[in-house]
């Protein structure tokens, strides 16, 4: 019988290829730091191959990170069973690959934006940074531009920008000050202020005001252990993030640089520090400029001397720009069907993509597969692509489908990390101390005393000015000039009273002005 996990070798059972299925096909730990592909059309067993290779992983001890779409993956916290319908077939699978089932369940965290079938999961508008923050609001490149000067003018001023709230607050004081900072920064436009705060409430709308916010998400808390030693699956619940698929794409873009810029070098590792699966992955890459596609293409290619595993699921390999295709190495691909140009365009391409085997062919072998089976190609040790193989998946040995409400909910409160993570944390931050600042400035002006001009004019309400309440009464008739000399004490007397700025003064000015007219 074969053996799931071979520590001595450093390996994985993944299936049986061959003649018969009955030649083992194995996952080198060592090598699955350079990332893997698992496509294939809807209904084709991805989603089981995702879970078997979840399960494989954290059995040797690598942690875990997966977006559960379906909410089918929640069944990794819970046992397989013999009562189970599909217990018959997966059996038989079992007993054709040489591999014993045995039943068990895996450590599981459940995470969740809204908090509602996990714990919640949140970062904040500084972690993220103006650029990923720009792919998520669909951004034009000049507003863009503003959203950097927006996070630039918080970092000096120090104003911590800690939830959507902290961000539309600068905004404000960038909109308000937009002059003096197109000085020093370039041109800053209302109507591009008004359209990042328009996407803003868009954002906020569609859940953003869950995902941003504190205590944030710290990395160290999704790659842990249990006591025995098994890798912890983190499994985000994604049935609803999917309805927002910027928010979810934008989510996972910021989660894998984190890593990347958070995780030392370690070299090639006898096994992954992490391992992460990223469904849906064309949502990543759909409409995504160029500067995001290159940083995302450079993770991949750098992350893996962090030794993390990244592996991207989606029907089509097309989906995967091709830069970014070329960093995985360890592929799995399920049935694809060819019925259109397009479609077979995308079958030839898929081909083109594994090393040939001389005892079948590679684009019938893709189109023949039935469920539960794949073309499979593995790194070998040295590195070289494995050749393409017809390879059946191992059954999972946890439950296939969602657990119940109840499970999930004793799932959470096994995990410890709703004390950190379940009540949200509002500190001071931006929007609290421009509003302090604002505050600050109005009562300051309300101190001031109000300046009164030289020559009365009617209030609004006809009264006099300087609410006396005396009805208004026009002025008499001036005497015509007598020279410029009176003009130009006129002129000194009224910049003399705007200077003092008080009755007082006025009054001082007036007497004056009186006595030099009636010397005159």
């Amino acid at each position: 019988m074969a053996e799931l996990l071979d520590a001595a070798a450093g390996t994985v059972f993944v299936g049986g290829a061959g003649p018969g299925h009955a030649v083992p096909e194995h996952l080198l730990l060592k090598l699955a730091n350079r990332h893997g592909l698992i496509a294939g059309a809807t209904g084709t067993g991805k989603t089981v191959t995702l879970q078997t290779l979840a399960e494989s992983l954290s059995l040797a001890g690598v942690p875990v990170f997966l977006s559960d779409i379906k909410g089918d993956l929640s069944g990794l916290a819970k046992a397989g069973s013999a009562d189970g319908k599909l217990h018959e077939p997966f059996a038989a699978r079992a007993a054709q690959i040489g591999l014993a089932l045995a039943y068990r369940a895996f450590p599981v965290t459940f995470w969740d934006v809204w908090g509602v079938q996990g714990h919640p999961v949140r970062t904040t508008p500084a972690e993220m940074g103006p650029l990923l923050l720009a792919r998520l609001m669909d951004l034009t490149e000049a507003q863009e531009g503003v959203m950097a000067i927006a996070f630039r003018v918080a970092e000096e001023e120090g104003l911590p920008l800690l939830d959507l709230r902290d961000l539309q607050a600068v905004l404000v004081r960038v909109g308000q000050n937009a002059a003096d900072l197109s000085l020093r920064y370039g041109n800053i436009s209302a109507a591009s202020v008004g359209a990042i705060q328009r996407a803003l409430l868009v954002l906020e709308t569609e859940g953003g005001a869950n995902l941003f916010g504190e205590p944030a998400l710290e990395l160290s808390d999704i790659l842990r252990r249990d006591a025995d030693g098994r890798g912890v699956i983190n499994i985000l619940a994604a049935e609803r993030l999917m309805n927002a698929p910027r928010l979810y794409a934008t989510f996972l873009l910021w989660l894998l640089s984190e890593l990347f810029e958070q995780l030392p070098e370690v070299g090639d590792p006898d096994r992954p520090v992490a391992a992460f699966f990223f469904d849906e992955a064309h949502l990543l890459f759909d409409d995504a400029p160029k500067a995001l596609i290159e940083k995302v293409e450079r993770v991949a290619r750098l992350i893996r001397s962090k030794g993390v595993s990244i592996w991207f699921v989606t029907q089509n390999p097309a989906d995967v720009p091709e830069s970014v295709l070329g960093q995985l190495g360890n592929r799995v691909q399920h049935a694809l069907r060819a019925f259109t140009a397009k479609d077979q365009k995308a079958l030839r391409e898929a081909t083109q993509n594994y090393r040939p085997n001389p005892d079948f062919s590679i684009a019938e072998a893709i189109q023949q597969v039935g469920t539960g089976e794949a073309v499979t190609s593995f790194l070998q040790p040295k590195g070289v692509p494995g050749v393409a193989q017809r390879t059946l998946i191992r059954p999972p040995f946890s439950q296939v489908g969602p657990i119940t409400d109840e499970e999930r909910a004793a799932a959470r409160t096994a995990s410890g990390m709703g004390l950190k993570y379940d009540a949200p944390l509002d500190r001071d931050s931006a929007y609290e101390m421009l509003a302090r600042k604002t505050t600050a400035a109005a009562e300051a002006a309300e101190r001031r005393p109000a300046d009164d001009d030289l020559f009365d004019m009617p209030a609004r309400d006809g009264s006099a000015p300087g609410g006396r309440g005396r009805p208004y009464q026009a002025p008499k008739p001036k005497a015509p000039s007598r020279g410029r000399s009176d003009s130009i004490v006129e002129t000194f007397g009224k910049s003399l009273a705007r200077q003092l700025g008080n009755r007082t003064g006025q009054a001082l000015v007036r007497g004056v002005l009186g006595s030099l007219i009636r010397k005159r």
